[in-house]
């Protein structure tokens, strides 16, 4: 699912739910110690699945422990993200030599909780997500605004070390090619030498969920498709 809207060079693995064989690590145990179980079983998943795209990589399965941040802590040369929603689980991964960032999310497909929007979005945000349900109203826009800016945050932290609130970011998309710009106000990565201030990422909505996902490419122009788990 989420694939389709990652470029080339980026692995994916996923899951519908949690499979029986899924195993942490024993060095992963304390970032779940005392947790409950719904998070252990997606804390456990999450980190099942990259050790799977880790291997289609070409390289071993390891240990995923967690930054201050609650951010995966990749490999060396590898950059990659995970996420998770109720009945859905996922990880995509890429060489960091390709690739100088990836965020995604999934979120299920319906109207945020009322008064969630305002705290996300801003007032342009919020006028143009209301001319795009007046098109599309097919699609709950909110639901998508929050997933992007989760990718958004994914994608742009791990390159700066620092956080993003949800005003920090302006976005705006493109109902008709499945796309979204994120203008970043809180300083910017730099990747390659220049700096990122506008991010782009694409997304889709199948089977009663919304995935989001921006990569960030090592060369000049980034690369972007469009889900803050980790």
């Amino acid at each position: 699912m989420i694939a389709e809207i990652l470029p080339a060079g980026v692995v994916v693995a996923e899951y519908f739910g949690d499979p029986p064989d899924a195993r942490l690590f024993p060095e992963e145990e304390a970032g779940v110690c005392g947790a409950v179980d719904e998070r252990r079983r997606e804390y456990t998943t999450v980190r099942h699945l990259a050790r799977l795209a880790m291997q289609d990589l070409g390289l071993p399965a390891v240990a995923i422990l967690s930054g201050t941040r609650r951010e995966p802590l990749w490999p060396s040369g590898l950059v990659g993200s995970m996420t998770h929603c109720v009945g859905y689980r996922a990880a995509a991964l890429s060489f960091a030599d390709r690739h100088a960032s990836i965020g995604i999310d999934a979120e299920l497909h319906a109207p945020l909780t009322e008064g969630v929007l305002a705290k996300i979005a801003s007032p342009g945000e919020i006028s143009r997500l209301a001319e795009r349900e007046a098109g599309r109203p097919e699609v709950h826009w909110d639901a998508l605004l929050f997933s992007a800016k989760e990718a958004v945050y994914k994608a742009w932290f791990p390159l700066t070390r620092r956080r993003l609130g949800f005003h920090e970011s302006e976005l705006n998309f493109d109902p008709d090619c499945h796309a979204f710009t994120a203008d970043v106000h809180r300083g910017e990565p730099v990747v390659a030498g220049y700096p990122r201030t506008r991010l782009t990422g694409r997304w889709h909505v199948h089977d009663g969920i919304v995935f989001t996902a921006v990569t960030i490419g090592q060369a000049l122009l980034s690369t972007v498709v469009a889900d803050r788990d980790v």
